[in-house]
């Protein structure tokens, strides 16, 4: 097993207190992330939640920000964007955009956790334009032409 990404981070003021992100249990892809900030979202809502810190993604990797499942069955709340992607490059403070496609008003609390990071390897790709692609047995067929 590969020993773990060393993720720097600063907390901000707003995030003093907060837990530092990590798995909710030893087997969990991501790490939970709490929000900084309180406020209620609407029904349709979408809006950016603070974290309370900021990091530093190792070159050649990215953070994707997901939603978390209870939050999303329980209360439809959910990331509009998901998964979210934090650059190696950005040094800002990590936040979340949450959209309620619940029925129902939903607060978010200080110190909710309201997301999931999990670091993801990132491949570099260059393109090369051809006359034509190799072929495969699915050809152009997408969208359901599997049958599945």
């Amino acid at each position: 097993m590969a020993p773990p990404l060393d993720i720097q981070f600063i907390r901000l003021p707003h995030g003093a207190g907060l837990p530092v992100p990590a798995p909710a249990t030893p087997g969990s892809a991501g790490m939970d992330i709490s929000s900084a900030d309180a406020g209620s979202l609407a029904p349709g809502e979408r809006r950016l939640f603070r974290t309370g810190f900021a990091i530093a993604i190792p070159p050649g990797f990215e953070c994707q920000i997901r939603p978390r499942s209870g939050l999303a069955l329980k209360h439809g709340i959910t990331l509009p964007n998901t998964p979210a992607t934090i650059d190696s490059d950005y040094r800002g403070e990590l936040m979340v955009a949450l959209v309620n496609l619940g029925t129902t008003v939903f607060e978010v609390t200080h110190g909710m956790r309201i997301g999931q990071l999990v670091f993801a390897r990132v491949e570099p790709a260059v393109f090369r334009e051809v006359p034509e692609l190799p072929p495969t047995d699915r050809g152009t067929g997408g969208f359901g032409s599997t049958g599945h």
